[in-house]
């Protein structure tokens, strides 16, 4: 099923609210689709927790080639359950994380994150197979070829968008296709 709407997306996330205390929902899919602005109006609008995978870049002591060439090993899935889902699902009322900073290449100083209902999970990698069993509900967010590099032209430049081209873009298709990410999720979305 291909959702199109913000509101069936939502409707989606309350439906299974009435059922459980506490929604995890995953939001994962290809670059410059729309991941993090949907899940800030997600956030906004259900008064959500938002965690993102981009806190959770790989550590320079842990980027071997072993690791950066296995599809979905380019995140820390491992420090994001220990830190997020087991405490999510366990209950805590508050999450406290280190984010990665990309430009520093260093763990900032914690944060602490006040758990609500509903916790919104964005970013490629969210659905990664150790973390996937957590997820209430899993989107997978799909873009063209064609927008997807516009959208990253505009966003970082055509130097970043060759390092688009060339490094993250077939990181994260090897992570889809080989993993099955798309196939394996609740709903699609494409707005």
């Amino acid at each position: 099923m291909i959702i199109t709407d913000k509101a069936e997306i939502i409707n989606r996330i309350k439906a299974i609210q009435m059922t459980k205390k506490r929604v995890i929902v995953a939001i994962d899919g290809r670059c410059a689709a729309g991941k993090t602005t949907l899940s800030n109006e997600l956030a906004t609008e259900l008064n959500a927790s938002l965690f993102h995978m981009d806190d959770f870049f790989l550590q320079p002591h842990m980027r071997s080639p072993e690791r950066l060439g296995t599809p979905g090993e380019n995140v820390d899935h491992e420090r994001f359950l220990n830190e997020v889902l087991k405490p999510l699902s366990e209950g805590s009322d508050v999450i406290l994380y280190r984010p990665f900073n990309c430009k520093t290449v260093t763990l900032e100083d914690g944060i602490e994150i006040k758990v609500k209902d509903i916790s919104i999970i964005e970013g490629a990698y969210s659905l990664h197979p150790d973390l996937f069993p957590y997820y209430d509900l899993r989107f997978f967010m799909d873009i063209s070829e064609e927008e997807q590099m516009a959208r990253i032209l505009k966003r970082n430049g055509s130097d970043g968008a060759e390092v688009f081209r060339n490094k993250w873009i077939p990181l994260e298709e090897a992570y889809f296709n080989t993993l099955q990410i798309r196939d394996k999720c609740d709903i699609a979305i494409k707005l």
